[in-house]
């Protein structure tokens, strides 16, 4: 028995010893811009400030440039419902253990954030907490909006408030064991959120900054575009080296070459971030769509300049099993480019629903924004983001084109959306997916 003893207390500390340091793992994973070097406090730096609307943005109303830091910070994609009024919550975020709930915002008293002070509003974009100091789900991105300004912050509160106050209720989160701990979140946000404003860096540019400020203390790119570990923080030591957000794969941003954005052009980078379509590059959907459509889209010039020289720096990163996209045409005739062994559905479903609008060659028959040729999403071996898009289709006008695509989730089984799928990336892709039936439907669920 005594030799039992010890043999489980020797499991119990090897256990405790590989579960701290996996935990100190984590806890010490870098922060947003620590690749950067090291900032200084905003009042000590003696560039332009980083902060704030851009120069070139010319409205001097409070209001309006409390909507641009509004639309910066993306605020209605979150909490705003598929047909809900704007801001009113009730937006699902479907999980793999429950569902959360986006919470009304809107200026209501009862069931909005109309009885909010500025201390309380600025207690949830910092440190992830509501106005009665509980934890927050880090659903809501604070630790990205911690690094936002407390005027900027206020701004935002402003401007949602002089919209109308709507009554609405969304539904009750449906998180199972142990995710509904939500006094749990205090202690996530003690070891991962900051809780440290914006410190530029004098080393870099003030067009850096800017960028800098943005896409990490407003539009939080890093939730979608970097991995997560165990513990649901972000990894930045594989910072925008893509990660799975909603369904959809957020890509590599990096500076690689081949799996990231760094054979892109700048203009090629700006026009994909103004209008969400870049010739050669693909088309924004699923999450980055709303993202173009409701946030960067808004961005003057300067800030879209600004997020690009940010986005360049960034260390490269080699996304494994993401090769170059397949730049080349597929063949013209239909029987021809695609390797035998294939579920003959999927050329089916792709001749009689898609060869019309994408053409047997990748080239967009009715507009470029049908292309497939040099799209990653397509050359992407997971094929994630080519079913979700069969799944949900797509629908944005824009005042560079139009993209409609039906949604086929209702038409087809998940065995046929994965069959069109596995099609699409041999014939136009650079490496076969074989993505199953049974991840079409986890991404079906996702969606639902």
């Amino acid at each position: 028995m005594k030799t039992l003893g010890r043999v489980l207390l020797i499991v119990v500390i090897v256990a405790l010893v590989i579960g701290g340091g996996v935990f100190a793992w984590f806890a010490t994973s870098p922060k947003a811009l620590d690749f950067a070097g090291q900032g200084v406090e905003l009042a000590a730096y003696k560039g332009p400030s980083p902060t704030g609307t851009p120069a070139d943005f010319s409205a001097a109303d409070p209001i309006a440039r409390g909507q641009y830091l509004a639309q910066a910070a993306d605020c209605a994609a979150c909490h705003t419902a598929k047909g809900g009024k704007p801001f009113a919550g009730g937006l699902a975020f479907n999980l793999p253990f429950g569902s959360i709930y986006s919470p009304n915002i809107t200026a209501d008293k009862d069931t909005g954030i109309g009885s909010w002070t500025d201390a309380q509003f600025l207690g949830a974009l910092h440190r992830g907490v509501d106005d009665q100091g509980q934890p927050l789900y880090p659903a809501m991105p604070y630790a990205a909006f911690t690094y936002m300004t407390d005027a900027d912050a206020l701004a935002i509160k402003a401007y949602i408030f002089s919209l109308p106050a709507v009554k609405n209720t969304p539904p009750e989160n449906t998180l199972k064991f142990p995710f509904n701990q939500r006094w749990a979140m205090s202690i996530w946000s003690k070891v991962f959120n900051a809780d440290q404003r914006f410190r530029p860096h004098p080393d870099r540019s003030p067009e850096w900054n800017r960028g800098a400020y943005l896409a990490e203390a407003m539009a939080h790119c890093g939730d979608c575009h970097t991995p997560r570990t165990l513990a649901q923080s972000l990894d930045n030591r594989r910072k925008f080296a893509g990660a799975v957000a909603a369904g959809w794969m957020g890509y590599n941003i990096t500076a690689h070459r081949l799996s990231g954005v760094g054979a892109w052009s700048d203009d090629e980078l700006a026009q994909y971030l103004a209008n969400g379509q870049s010739p050669g590059r693909g088309t924004a959907n699923g999450p980055m769509a709303e993202a173009v459509d409701l946030s960067f889209s808004k961005l003057t010039p300067s800030d879209i300049r600004a997020l690009v020289t940010y986005v360049r720096s960034v260390p490269a990163i080699d996304t494994p099993g993401q090769p170059a996209p397949a730049t080349t045409p597929a063949p013209s005739l239909p029987k021809q480019g695609v390797a035998a062994g294939f579920d003959p559905r999927g050329k089916q479903i792709f001749e009689g629903a898609c060869a019309s609008c994408h053409g047997w060659t990748g080239a967009g028959q009715l507009t470029p924004w049908a292309t497939l040729t040099g799209v990653r999403a397509v050359n992407d071996a997971s094929a994630t983001n080519v079913a979700a898009i069969v799944l949900a289709g797509a629908n944005r006008r824009t005042a560079s084109g139009t993209s409609v695509m039906p949604a086929f989730g209702h038409a087809y089984s998940d065995a046929e959306i994965a069959a069109v799928a596995n099609y699409v990336t041999a014939r136009f892709g650079a490496k076969p997916s074989s993505i199953t039936a049974k991840q079409v439907n986890v991404l079906r669920k996702s969606a639902s």
